[in-house]
């Protein structure tokens, strides 16, 4: 096994053990068999899961995608050490197929998904993630392209903003938060994170305000949806998984707010059912489910793992295996 290099991810990567356990039929398939193995980080960050994986895995290289130019910079110092096994594409996930086809890959023995913003977002202020820091209202991933959450509060209409309040954030109150932001723009007093963050708590009655944590909440995470085009991708990047990742091939996928779940799950779900009708005691031909769930539902981190890092309290972790072409 190769030594650890000096470099170290800044943040714990979450559920990091249970997400190697869950790729590992795969890998040691594909290297008994072939000698090497190939598998996708689809959401690299720091590279703590990559760079984990490299150092168990000799025979594996990981191609690691993400949005994020800063995030990369730091990737690629902490995996340097493994040379041409790890392999950083600017990309957003839902482009996994082209990348492959760049690459000249046709398919991969297993794919993980480490859904949602990184930490390494949240910890630095002047990213606009955070409603508990006063910043500039960007929150977007790749900070190279796209819309800020300025431009997004700025220029959409009254009911578009409330259909991302409602649809992203499940924010009851809406429209009295999108009421004011439509009076603070006018008056040129939407300039920042703590800006937008005083207008949504004056917005919510106080005794609702007394439950659930910061009222900002809902708010950031819908804007940050909006912004980054999230859940659009994810529809996008799970379908496209499937299609690459080999026969015994498997996906991981964490994911951290009900939302991504549940397109996770239906996904899933939808490859994994059989198209033989009920009460029949086995498959018609072509029918059988071509992926199977490795476990039942979804897995959450552990009391252990929460405690040492609380960024897993909301993690649901599903897993899939390919069964046939």
């Amino acid at each position: 096994m190769q030594q650890a290099p000096d470099v170290q991810p800044k943040h714990v990567p979450v559920a990091l053990d249970r997400c190697i356990a869950l790729l590992a039929p795969a890998i040691e398939k594909s290297i008994a068999q072939n000698k090497s193995a190939v598998i996708i980080d689809a959401t690299l960050g720091l590279a703590g899961h990559t760079r984990e994986l490299l150092m168990r895995y000799p025979e594996l290289t990981v191609i690691g995608l993400d949005r994020d130019l800063s995030a990369i910079a730091i990737a690629q110092e902490n995996v340097k050490d493994f040379g041409s096994r790890a392999v950083i594409v600017h990309a957003v996930y839902d482009t996994l197929e082209t990348v492959l086809e760049d690459l000249e890959i046709d398919s991969v023995d297993g794919i993980l998904f480490d859904l949602g913003v990184s930490s390494m977002q949240l910890d630095e202020a002047d990213r606009g993630f955070a409603y508990s820091q006063d910043a500039p209202l960007d929150m977007r991933m790749d900070q190279s392209q796209g819309i800020s959450a300025y431009e997004v509060l700025m220029t959409y209409e009254r009911n578009a903003l409330i259909r991302i309040l409602r649809n992203y954030g499940d924010e009851k109150f809406a429209p009295r938060i999108v009421d004011r932001i439509i009076e603070a723009r006018s008056a040129g007093t939407l300039n920042s994170t703590k800006a937008l963050a005083e207008i949504v708590k004056e917005s919510i009655p106080a005794p609702a305000r007394r439950t659930g944590g910061n009222p900002a909440k809902r708010t950031f995470q819908a804007l940050r949806i909006e912004v980054n085009q999230e859940l659009a991708s994810l529809e996008r990047a799970i379908p496209a998984a499937l299609r690459v990742i080999k026969v015994e091939g498997r996906i991981v996928v964490m994911s951290y707010q009900s939302l991504e779940d549940k397109i996770v799950k239906a996904e899933f779900a939808k490859v994994c059912k059989s198209g033989t009708p009920l009460g029949l005691p086995v498959d018609l031909p072509n029918s059988a489910a071509k992926y199977r769930l490795i476990f039942s539902g979804s897995e959450s981190a552990s009391a252990n793992e929460i405690e040492s890092n609380p960024r897993a309290q909301s993690m649901r972790l599903r897993a899939v295996e390919r069964l046939a072409a």
